[in-house]
C-alpha cells in the first residue's frame, strides 16, 4: 500500500472537517486549530461530517500527502465527537481505515527473556 510507514505517529482530529479542503488547507488546519506543525512527518487523519469518508494528510519529507477513503458500505469507527486531536497507534491508525474498531487493537506483550537457561 502506498502511504505513510509503520512506524508513523498519527493523530486523529475528532470533529468532522469542511472535506471541500485540500492538502493545503488541511495543513493550515492542523497549524491553526490544532497548534501542530503540520510538516513534522505525523500524519494527521479528518473526518467528514458522514461517517464513511477519511482524509490523511501528512509530510514524507519531499512534499505534502493527501490520501481520501470512502467506504462503499457501512462506516468508520470514529472516536467520540469532542474538541481537540487523539492519538492513535499505527495498528490502531490500519484498523480504522480498513473499516474495522480501532478501540480492540491493543499492543502485543513485550517478550520476557528467560531467567534461567533451559
Amino acid at each position: 500500500m502506498i502511504g505513510p510507514g509503520g512506524d508513523a505517529r498519527v493523530m486523529v482530529a475528532t470533529r468532522p472537517v469542511d472535506f471541500r479542503k485540500g492538502a493545503d488547507s488541511l495543513a493550515a488546519l492542523v497549524k491553526a486549530e490544532y497548534g501542530a506543525n503540520p510538516f513534522s512527518g505525523v500524519v494527521h487523519v479528518f473526518r467528514a461530517k458522514r461517517a464513511d469518508r477519511v482524509k490523511l494528510v501528512w509530510w514524507d519529507g519531499t512534499g505534502l500527502w493527501m490520501m481520501a477513503k470512502r467506504l462503499e458500505q457501512g462506516r468508520f469507527q470514529w472516536p467520540a465527537i469532542q474538541d481537540g486531536v487523539m492519538r492513535l497507534t499505527a495498528a490502531q491508525a490500519a484498523a480504522l481505515l480498513e473499516g474495522l474498531d480501532w478501540r480492540r487493537v491493543h499492543s502485543g506483550r513485550r517478550p520476557v527473556a528467560p531467567q534461567i537457561a533451559g
